[in-house]
């Protein structure tokens, strides 16, 4: 099974070299990676590029976005499967690919957990983001969501399921997740393993003001997917789920 990782960057220069190396280091021989840049202005491509690697396919040009770089890449993957990795995170393991290939043997999507560290140099552990179990008629409604950086998917899933919604500005993924899980009775599975180092600090761990609207707009996607009413229960279980799905280390 070929299995291409996408990766969505701009002005990743301090971070990407670290990117691809986990990607190179993976054992799983049938693999791409496409980097999707929104034309960069510093040295991301030239750290790209040093790599050599034939596995790796670069287009790089403005963008909206990194759900629009997530879409282009939907319409460039060549594999069986797709899932993508930040350019400021990084696979946790060399065999985590292969863990994922295995999975999705039996299963159209697969998914696992997620470590929150503080740097690649040392890898100092902040949080870790437990998957967890999901139940297609509750899981969602209930506050729960799954780590989108260890979320991989079979290439039909990809075809049915669609874009990112670009309209929801920093949970795009959110909406596809839940759009692919609970309207689709495609097989899913979770593999009870850290999937990815996640660097803490983006757009998605940038403060309270950030956490409501991306509440408000998960909000949104239930209400147009799953006719949740205005406010619903989700929308105060989501805080406590987190709380139980992120911890902090050591707990």
């Amino acid at each position: 099974m070929k299995i291409s990782v996408v990766t969505a960057s701009f002005n990743s220069e301090a971070t990407i070299g670290f990117t691809i190396e986990s990607f190179l280091r993976q054992n799983h021989p049938d693999k791409e990676m496409l980097v999707i840049d929104g034309a960069s202005r510093d040295g991301t491509l030239k750290i790209v590029e040093a790599f050599g690697s034939d596995a790796i396919r670069v287009l790089s040009e403005p963008d909206k976005g990194v759900y629009d770089a997530m879409n282009k890449g939907f319409r460039l993957f060549g594999g069986d499967a797709v899932g993508f990795l930040n350019s400021d995170d990084t696979f946790h393991d060399a065999n985590v690919l292969a863990d994922v290939a295995a999975g999705l043997e039996d299963a159209d999507i697969v998914y696992g957990d997620l470590n929150m560290v503080t740097d690649h140099k040392t890898k100092r552990l902040a949080r870790v983001w437990r998957g967890g179990t999901f139940h297609r008629y509750y899981s969602f409604q209930l506050g729960w969501v799954p780590p989108h950086p260890t979320f991989y998917m079979r290439k039909e899933v990809a075809k049915k399921v669609g874009d990112y919604d670009l309209s929801y500005t920093t949970t795009a993924d959110y909406d596809y997740m839940l759009r692919a899980m609970t309207l689709n009775h495609f097989r899913v599975r979770y593999i009870p393993r850290v999937f990815a180092d996640f660097q803490m600090g983006g757009i998605s761990t940038s403060g309270a003001g950030v956490t409501i609207r991306a509440n408000l707009e998960c909000l949104r996607s239930r209400r147009e997917h799953l006719n949740a009413p205005i406010i619903d229960v989700a929308f105060f279980l989501r805080f406590l789920r987190r709380i139980f799905q992120i911890r902090r280390s050591g707990f």
